[in-house]
């Protein structure tokens, strides 16, 4: 921390402190690239600048559209390059060697923007400070300021557990001291949060900003889903101590991590009063069925919430946009690289974070059974009659995309398996398009035989391998809190509640009512219902977590599917391949795939270790339980 106070003086990179003094008067100007304090907060545009310079920290880089997706860090991916993973997936992360989540990425990144959140506070409420006349535009700043501090300790506190509280900004000093502040309790730091929530939606009130910035939902969102973490079994220290029994300095560590007294019930009671704020003044979207879409519109309605909404491909609703409480928005100088990045290598395209089996047969059927390879039926045609939200959400051996005008491919299908193929008047097996034994770019192939289309433009026209998109990063869904009132409310043995918020999310994906009533059966439903829904949208990480169920989930073996297609007798096909069932029998062989990452979980694993460099500046921080000091 002490690197960040001190080393980060400055603003911001385009406003800059210009303090220092000449003694010749014609030097002694103003420069014209750079504002000194005191212009800053005198002038309403140029503070208008600074807390909109605030909101980078949602940049690419610290969101799902990351090249290295979280997902990779869950049963819903692999990643397929380097070794990034490796060190966190097999539980091998240190305080010295953070591997994927380094300091930089989450620590440093957030308490900067804290100070810099901090600096706006300060500023924009002291009038002494700040030459803004105007209260309501004052406000409309502060809102945004308290709203960003508050993230940033959310960010903080879902990664680490308690940290220590800023709520000033640092001036430079030689004295190490005043650098120096201990963790805050676990309590304390979600305390802080809700403050500067109700600080911010206080001051914002029903005020619209512009698109990009927040709103009085995203407020609320925040909120909620800081209640709903709180309330927990990870945060509860009598669940916590019962699931992890084998890390010595738990106990010690507890108030850092969990609530170590009070009523977990009455935390899921302000969980749910939360979460019920935000039902009571939005709509979302499609939340008002009474049964479930045909299976098409339920796909297409998935699919336009993907895309937020914008997409010149038929079918996609721009009513979507309405699921969407905060997103980081794509102009043309900055646009998402996520197709680029995860879609198939026959494209030409990185394949980057590959779906694994583990997601993939959890999608349920669309009758609401669930897929079971050990079914003769499901294991001939695992990708046939399915949960709607899978064919708006994977890419599968078959499934039909975009023309890439490649004569291999006339079909222009995904092509992930190896098939019969007579070529010059010889059998031969043809690897597809997208395998890594493929004809293109054998890196960038599938080693799970899947790959992401969520989040992926649909659109034919867009097909070009470094075209960039422009669809949003949602970091608040309107859904999302919807599963929050779902889940206090299962806790708190509201079931009907629950089972009816439920269904309305499994109506507007085509699928079938939920019946169940009892208390347990239905917690194990939503916790389904909730992965597939918000598959790769940064939720399992934190779920699988926060449920005490990782080891359960996410500590399970990657597994992977293996396709072939073979000649049905008297049937034979020359030239280029195509899928077609009239011409080939499929086989499909689930295996656990172990060759790139031997994933296991480890208990200290719920929770991320703080970096020894940042311990070593700040000797008042201790270390999380099962890393060593």
């Amino acid at each position: 921390m002490k690197t960040l106070m001190k080393n980060r003086i400055f603003y911001m990179l385009a406003v800059l402190l210009f303090t220092t003094a000449c003694s010749t008067d014609f030097l002694d100007v103003s420069p014209r690239n750079a504002f000194s304090d005191e212009t800053i907060w005198q002038d309403p545009v140029l503070a208008e600048k600074f807390v909109s310079d605030i909101y980078n920290v949602f940049e690419a880089g610290n969101s799902g559209f990351t090249e290295q997706m979280q997902a990779s860090a869950t049963d819903e991916s692999l990643w397929n390059h380097t070794d990034a993973f490796l060190l966190l997936n097999t539980g091998a992360i240190n305080g010295a060697n953070e591997g994927w989540s380094g300091t930089s990425r989450w620590w440093e990144r957030m308490y900067t923007y804290i100070r810099f959140s901090n600096i706006a506070i300060e500023r924009l409420i002291d009038d002494t400070k700040n030459g803004i006349s105007d209260q309501g535009a004052k406000d409309k700043l502060l809102a945004q300021a308290f709203f960003i501090r508050a993230y940033c300790y959310h960010q903080l506190l879902r990664y680490y557990g308690g940290v220590p509280i800023i709520t000033s900004s640092y001036e430079y000093s030689e004295d190490p001291i005043i650098y120096e502040k201990e963790r805050g309790t676990y309590e304390a730091c979600v305390n802080q949060i809700i403050q500067d929530c109700d600080e911010a939606y206080r001051r914002l009130g029903n005020t619209v900003l512009e698109k990009g910035r927040i709103n009085s939902l995203t407020i609320l969102a925040l909120k909620s889903r800081t209640l709903i973490y709180a309330a927990s079994d990870l945060h509860d220290a009598v669940k916590l101590t019962a699931k992890v029994t084998d890390l010595n300095n738990l106990s010690e560590r507890l108030p850092l991590l969990a609530y170590t007294s009070g009523s977990q019930e009455e935390r899921y009671r302000l969980a749910q009063a939360a979460a019920k704020a935000v039902l009571d003044a939005g709509t979302g979207y499609k939340l008002n069925l009474t049964e479930p879409v045909a299976p098409e519109q339920g796909r297409i309605n998935y699919k336009s919430i993907a895309m937020g909404g914008g997409s010149k491909a038929a079918g996609i609703d721009q009513g979507a946009a309405s699921d969407i409480l905060y997103a980081r928005y794509f102009i043309t100088e900055q646009s998402s690289t996520h197709a680029r990045d995860n879609g198939p290598n026959g494209y030409n395209n990185w394949g980057g974070n590959q779906p694994i089996g583990l997601l993939v047969d959890d999608y349920e059927m669309n009758d609401g059974t669930k897929f079971d390879w050990n079914n003769p039926l499901h294991k001939a045609a695992p990708y046939k009659n399915r949960d709607p939200r899978f064919y708006a959400s994977i890419l599968y051996d078959g499934a039909d995309w975009k023309p890439r005008n490649n004569p291999l491919d006339p079909a222009n299908q995904i092509q992930t398996g190896a098939y019969d193929l007579i070529v010059d008047g010889k059998l031969t097996k043809f690897a597809g398009l997208d395998t890594k034994q493929g004809p293109k770019e054998a890196h960038n192939g599938t080693w799970t035989g899947y790959y992401i289309q969520k989040f992926i433009d649909p659109d034919p026209n867009i097909i070009d391998a470094q075209a960039r998109q422009f669809v949003p990063w949602p970091y608040f869904r309107f859904t999302e809190v919807v599963f929050n009132y779902v889940e206090a409310c299962i806790e708190l043995g509201d079931t009907e509640t629950a089972r009816t918020w439920l269904n309305k999310i499994r109506f507007r994906a085509g699928m079938p009512a939920i019946t169940a009533t009892d208390q347990s059966t239905l917690r194990e439903i939503y916790r389904h219902e909730r992965r597939i829904e918000m598959a790769y949208e940064q939720q399992r990480f934190f779920d699988a977590r926060r449920w005490l169920i990782a080891e359960e989930t996410l500590g399970r073996k990657v597994t992977i599917v293996k396709i072939d297609g073979t000649f049905k007798p008297g049937k034979t096909l020359s030239g280029n391949y195509r899928y077609d069932e009239s011409i080939y029998n499929y086989s499909y062989t689930p295996q656990e795939f172990n060759s790139k990452e031997n994933r296991v979980w480890k208990n200290q694993l719920y929770f991320l270790p703080l970096s020894r460099d940042e311990i070593r500046k700040n000797p008042l921080l201790v270390q999380n339980p099962g890393y060593i000091e």
